[in-house]
């Protein structure tokens, strides 16, 4: 069985996006698993996170993974922000 999720993510700049995105390009390129590969695309202020699985566990396994780096990696942009 084959699973696929897209996922559509709206930054409040493109900066933001940017910064996001040159972070998740290493993880996409070498994924550490063969069980999932995911694809990232920047559309306006959003990016589009494509995971596709052998299966469901996988599926939610590297949702995960890509979802909480992004929320790391925006963590981490609002600290900076604020002390600047």
């Amino acid at each position: 069985m084959r699973a696929k999720a897209v996922v559509r993510l709206k930054f409040s700049s493109k900066k933001d996006l940017l910064t996001v995105f040159k972070g998740l390009k290493p993880e996409v390129e070498s994924p550490a698993t063969k069980r999932s590969k995911a694809s990232i695309e920047k559309s306006k202020n959003f990016l589009i996170l494509t995971v596709e699985a052998r299966d469901t566990v996988a599926l939610r396994a590297a949702l995960n993974a890509y979802l909480r780096w992004i929320n790391s990696m925006m963590n981490v942009l609002e600290v900076v922000k604020s002390r600047s």
